[in-house]
């Protein structure tokens, strides 16, 4: 769920300043269309994302792709400050990672797993799309409720993935495939 906590445009250097702040040190904070929007831990999504970098790391290790990042890792996008769930760039884009800031070049995946599903996180995600498919970016969206993923490519139309079906690499990383299940596990019985 994002929270916009800041009802003004700022800009990125604004942002990085109010970020450091002592009491937003624990917090994490993305900037959407000019504005700071919190992003408040959920167990839930927090766990289908890490289910989600988990299967593209091991992935991309394996065969020596690139970079995964998870909700840590910002990237700079047109203006904005974007903190993909999971996202990949390959070494062909960016070789090494900066140890500080933000990515400057987009990733070629970015993962966004839907937290609370309010009108507000709808928007800000679809504000991040647009910007998302116009650098380039190719877009998942989970959503736990529906146990679906929207997947999201620059000049074609979106599909949506059902519990039953598997996802694709697609040309961004061949041969890598996703049963959706798999990143919407159901725990085992309880035994007595």
């Amino acid at each position: 769920m994002d929270v916009t906590v800041h009802g003004t445009r700022v800009t990125v250097a604004e942002f990085e300043a109010f970020c450091d702040l002592p009491e937003n040190l624990d917090r994490d904070f993305q900037l959407i269309a000019g504005e700071i929007v919190e992003m408040p831990s959920n167990f839930k999504a927090s766990k289908t994302s890490m289910l989600i970098g988990h299967y593209l790391l091991a992935y991309v290790l394996e065969h020596e792709l690139g970079h995964v990042t998870g909700e840590a890792g910002g990237y700079m996008l047109e203006g904005d400050v974007y903190v993909p769930d999971a996202a990949f760039i390959s070494y062909a884009r960016q070789r090494t990672l900066s140890e500080k800031g933000f990515g400057q070049i987009p990733p070629d995946l970015a993962v966004e797993v839907v937290s609370a599903d309010t009108s507000a996180e709808n928007e800000n995600l679809m504000f991040k799309l647009g910007t998302y498919l116009a650098v380039g970016t190719i877009v998942w969206i989970v959503r736990p409720k529906k146990k679906t993923v929207e997947v999201y490519i620059p000049g074609a139309l979106p599909r949506i993935y059902s519990v039953d079906e598997t996802l694709d690499g697609g040309t961004v990383l061949p041969g890598f495939t996703l049963p959706v299940r798999n990143i919407f596990p159901v725990p085992p019985p309880e035994t007595t």
